[in-house]
């Protein structure tokens, strides 16, 4: 798919140096993640799968293991400006309005900013008429969106996700998780979603992967069985329970003995 990366992690360990040790994050994570599929990264609190996301990103090293984004290191395709990132916490600059915070990584790359092309990536996020509004007359919802905007603006092969909705209430959460997919249909790019929520893992994702309490290692890799093009009645299908089933048994029990839903 054109626009989208493969990102390949083999056997990727990450610790940490603390007073008395060392104190393992991740080990021995292998991932294959093809051109414009939306992968889940699912796991209690703590299990290590922002630390993927970082390492994804090129933020972080691995201790030992490789990684890979269209046979790069991911840090070599962030300076191309080839990923974008969305955190929990928004982090926009109060005193630009939306377009201006839209527009920030294109200014920070030397890169000369379309504004048809901005123009038209606010209004993809549904903030048509706030394009001057500042971060704070906007709520938390529209907040996300701009950030996710700004992510997308570079146009990046990976887009990576690190709970961007956890701190939204269920209802804008929903709303938002429909923005995405119709985003991501429109501008195609890798994903890979940070949650430790199964329903919202289950709705967004081709595939989940279920990573142990810390250390993170892979229990389950989990096919979506929801196809393309997903809908708020998918919530209510036989197959977003049975999936949503089996990913809770796996994260409670370990067990993946029938991890296929």
């Amino acid at each position: 798919m054109s626009g989208a990366a493969r990102a390949v992690l083999q056997g990727v360990h990450r610790s940490y140096r603390v007073s008395g040790g060392v104190l393992p994050a991740v080990e021995d994570v292998t991932l294959d993640i093809a051109p414009g599929e939306l992968l889940a990264l699912l796991g209690p609190s703590g299990c290590g799968k922002s630390t993927l996301l970082r390492i994804l990103a090129g933020l972080e090293q691995p201790t030992a293991g490789s990684v890979e984004v269209d046979g790069v290191p991911p840090d070599v395709l962030r300076r191309a400006h080839g990923i974008g990132v969305v955190f929990q916490d928004p982090a926009l600059l109060p005193w630009r309005g939306v377009t201006a915070n839209v527009r920030l990584p294109l200014e920070v790359a030397g890169r000369r900013a379309g504004r048809a092309d901005v123009a038209a990536l606010v209004r993809l996020v549904g903030l048509a008429g706030f394009e001057r509004t500042r971060p704070g007359q906007l709520s938390g919802g529209m907040r996300q969106r701009v950030a996710l905007a700004r992510a997308l603006v570079a146009e990046p092969r990976l887009l990576l996700l690190d709970e961007p909705f956890g701190a939204l209430d269920e209802i804008t959460r929903h709303r938002l998780h429909l923005e995405l997919l119709r985003i991501l249909a429109e501008r195609p790019a890798t994903s890979v979603v940070v949650t430790h929520s199964v329903a919202e893992a289950v709705f967004l994702a081709d595939r989940v992967v279920v990573l142990s309490p810390r250390p993170g290692r892979v229990l389950a890799d989990v096919a979506v069985p929801l196809g393309d093009d997903r809908t708020s009645d998918h919530l209510r299908s036989p197959e977003f329970h049975r999936t949503c089933d089996l990913l809770t048994e796996i994260m409670m029990t370990g067990d993946v003995t029938h991890a296929a839903p």
